[in-house]
């Protein structure tokens, strides 16, 4: 798993265990925590609202859907990767697949996006 990932995982267990209010807040301390010096690794935005994204949605077990991002593309990105993975399990062993299915085979660079999905389904913490 890539870092991002680890992040949503850590985030959604800082949610879960109520060391954390509201996913945004679990996010920024599970960044800090896994880039303690990188403050751009901090802030990058793709897979903050990506993970943003599918709290909004309800699609992480235990945390409750509400507004929580702007970004509609990386939580459209989300979205649609988790209904793929529902249907295609095996996409999750397949990274680069499962991102040119969810962009519909455009030329367009990922940017850990995935990252957070996959692990988060990994752990078995899609609802």
């Amino acid at each position: 798993m890539a870092k991002y990932g680890d992040a949503a995982i850590k985030a959604t267990r800082f949610l879960l265990t109520g060391q954390a209010n509201s996913p945004p807040e679990a996010w920024s301390s599970a960044v800090r925590a896994m880039f303690p010096i990188s403050i751009s690794s901090q802030q990058k935005g793709c897979p903050k609202t990506t993970y943003l994204g599918l709290c909004e949605d309800g699609l992480i077990k235990g945390v409750p859907p509400g507004k929580y991002t702007r970004s509609s593309k990386n939580k459209c990105y989300a979205v649609d990767a988790v209904k793929l993975l529902k249907q295609e399990p095996t996409l999750a062993d397949d990274q680069e697949m499962l991102w040119s299915k969810v962009v519909k085979g455009e030329k367009k660079k990922p940017n850990n996006q995935m990252d957070v999905v996959i692990s988060l389904w990994k752990k078995d913490l899609i609802a």
